[in-house]
């Protein structure tokens, strides 16, 4: 079991599912980098079980159930649209709603219903099949001319905070150029965060628009890619990246 398949589990609980603990466990007991994650989270919930215990609200239930109502009903309201866009490196998978772009993936060859259960569990939204208009076309278009991203047109509003401002931080990188994790944790105002920045990319749901292929490790290597090392050296090559800088 990798750490993927460790964090999906995670996931998988944070959705309602009961995660399978003994494989978590085993890879635990072999992975130094998951050991040192799980002791940090254990610290933080050490920490958070010492404080003193909050006033009761009698209001607190009912505003929890009105949130998780709201985000329910709004889930339902507006879907994700899906629909399939040539690129130069291939068929894209693009999601899209009024408000923006919000789903970038490169064709793998994966059954369709995979692709639209993936976008469902990110964005935690319907999808639903339909046809991407002009100003999508022409986003995506503009990206792979000039390297950059027309923020208006991309809605990453499903996202945490962090996870919003490390990916802007990330737009941030000029085409043909790399930056570190640790850059990014600077930039977002979180130094000591490289790892939980790592994470943000990993999941990144809008690849290429926020480029996470330009974001190397501290040594400089192209590390972990989501769509193989291979790939991410070739969209640097294209955007005219010279590792020797």
């Amino acid at each position: 079991m990798r750490c993927c398949d460790v964090e999906a589990l995670w996931d998988d609980m944070r959705d309602g599912a009961e995660p399978r603990r003994q494989h978590v466990v085993a890879h635990l007991r072999e992975c130094p980098p998951c050991q040192e994650l799980y002791q940090q989270y254990e610290g933080v919930a050490y920490r958070l079980s010492s404080l003193p215990q909050p006033e009761p609200s009698c209001n607190l239930a009912r505003k929890i159930i009105e949130h998780i109502s709201h985000l329910g009903h709004r889930a339902r309201t507006t879907p994700v649209l899906f629909a399939q866009i040539p690129s130069p490196i291939g068929t894209l998978h693009v999601g899209f709603r009024e408000s923006g772009i919000t789903y970038v993936a490169i064709d793998r060859g994966e059954p369709l219903e995979d692709v639209v259960s993936r976008i469902e569990r990110r964005l935690r939204r319907r999808v639903e099949p339909g046809n991407p208009p002009e100003w999508v076309m022409k986003t995506i278009e503009l990206f792979f001319q000039t390297g950059r991203l027309d923020a208006a047109r991309v809605d990453i509003s499903d996202l945490t905070p962090f996870e919003q401002a490390v990916l802007r931080a990330a737009a941030q990188i000029p085409r043909g150029e790399v930056r570190s994790y640790s850059w990014l944790a600077q930039q977002v105002g979180h130094p000591k965060a490289a790892r939980a920045v790592g994470q943000v990319m990993a999941k990144n749901p809008l690849p290429l628009l926020f480029p996470c292929h330009r974001v190397v490790d501290s040594s400089g290597a192209l590390h972990n890619y989501g769509y193989g090392i291979d790939m991410k050296a070739h969209l640097l090559k294209l955007e005219g990246y010279h590792s020797g800088r």
